[in-house]
């Protein structure tokens, strides 16, 4: 299958990590990475990787619902009828606008959940005696079963791997392009959120010497980038003092979104994600 071979670079990625049949990559597979990940720290956001996850997860929207009608592809149901959706990427699914692409999804997503849900409902015995071990903060194996279904989402699980990937291929860019290093060190750094998974990676993707020299930059730009964003944010405030009235807006327009971004990640004012 030729699929990969005609798809933009920025999207041909995701595709080879999810699509399910052979695919042949006419791309470098550093590019398939390296690419996307410069673009995003050119894009001058407040965290590259919520740039990244974006694309990552529209591409996802796009693979399941888009005019490719993966949804109609056996492999492809299979796998969506097995993790199904969380509440998130449903919302995301529905706002994207393929009606029958979801009626689809969901009829046999629901034939197999039933089937699941009978067989559960067949080993569960109310009242057995004896006290249950507590599971994820849960005794009942019913509650426990329909709290593993509440997390299982196909477009988490290809994002998480996906992610992964992108993380590792930040370090390797990152330990062996000056020039990446350099963007990085320029940047407004990184969202509370990405910036703990760098941190966690960071321990096991890099040496000690190389941690000496990478921590002191991180924590810096983390520093002064929410220092900025505080005032930003202040100004804000200020602006809306009738005595500021006529001040200039400086950097504070839009210093409520891009707060929002830092602390907790994603793209608090775009619009929902719909089909072409």
């Amino acid at each position: 299958m030729i699929l990969c071979n005609i798809l933009p670079q920025h999207i041909a990625h995701i595709y080879l990590d999810i699509f399910p049949y052979p695919c042949y990559n006419i791309f470098m597979k550093e590019k398939l990475y390296t690419i996307p990940l410069n673009d995003a720290v050119d894009a001058g956001s407040e965290c590259p990787f919520c740039h990244i996850e974006r694309e990552v997860e529209q591409g996802l929207l796009d693979f399941v619902l888009g005019a490719g009608s993966s949804y109609m592809e056996s492999d492809v149901r299979d796998l969506t009828d097995r993790h199904g959706f969380c509440r998130r990427h449903f919302k995301q699914m529905y706002d994207y606008g393929n009606t029958l692409g979801n009626a689809w999804i969901l009829k046999t997503h629901y034939m197999r959940l039933s089937d699941e849900m009978e067989k559960e409902f067949h080993k569960y015995m109310p009242g057995k005696k004896g006290k249950a071990a507590k599971v994820d903060g849960r005794i009942n194996p019913l509650g426990l079963w329909a709290k593993k279904k509440e997390k299982s989402c196909y477009i988490c699980k290809s994002f998480t791997e996906t992610y992964e990937r992108y993380l590792d291929t930040f370090f390797i860019m990152y330990k062996n392009d000056p020039a990446f290093q350099k963007k990085i060190a320029a940047s407004k750094g990184f969202c509370l959120a990405h910036f703990g998974d760098l941190c966690e990676a960071a321990e096991t993707k890099m040496s000690e010497k190389e941690k000496r020299e990478f921590f002191p930059l991180l924590l810096g730009l983390m520093s002064s980038n929410f220092s900025r964003l505080a005032d930003d944010i202040a100004w804000l405030v200020d602006k809306f003092d009738y005595r500021n009235h006529d001040a200039d807006w400086k950097n504070s327009r839009d210093a409520l979104q891009r707060g929002m971004q830092k602390l907790k990640g994603g793209y608090p004012a775009d619009p929902p994600y719909k089909k072409d």
